[in-house]
């Protein structure tokens, strides 16, 4: 692995790390998210700093270079990460859809209600309107 390439990765690494901090601070990011991203990037700072982890790692699998290890294993880290989102994503779209489908029956219910109580009030007030006629 080349020394452009290791300082490269630390660096990203590092920035990375900083901003996750900051918008933990600033309560922007939630805790258990920003975990994922700054592990990611604690495991790239130690691939970045012991190349020979890498190189042995990339022998032990049979990929002949250890940057190729290492973008295959970005690569599969972020499509596992987006497989997460995914399904995350499509259980709050549902969780959307249900709370919408809950809201429109509760203002239905309402609206029934209201309307039968003022159609109550209707038949209840000519009734009381020629008692007070009568009595002047």
């Amino acid at each position: 692995m080349s020394i452009a390439l290791r300082i490269l990765l630390i660096v990203v690494s590092v920035f990375s790390m900083v901003i996750m901090m900051r918008k933990i601070r600033q309560s922007k990011f939630q805790i258990e998210y920003a975990i994922f991203w700054i592990l990611f990037a604690l495991i790239l700072i130690v691939m970045a700093v012991f190349p020979t982890l890498t190189i042995r790692l990339a022998t032990l699998i049979g990929i002949q270079s250890p940057v190729n290890m290492v973008f295959l294993m970005i690569i599969f880290v972020l499509m596992a990460k987006l497989f997460y989102l995914n399904i995350q994503i499509s259980h709050l779209e549902y969780t959307v859809k249900e709370l919408v489908q809950k809201l429109a029956l509760n203002e239905h219910h309402a609206l029934d209600s209201e309307a039968e109580s003022s159609d109550k009030e209707a038949v209840s007030a000519p009734e009381s309107s020629d008692e007070t006629e009568n009595t002047h």
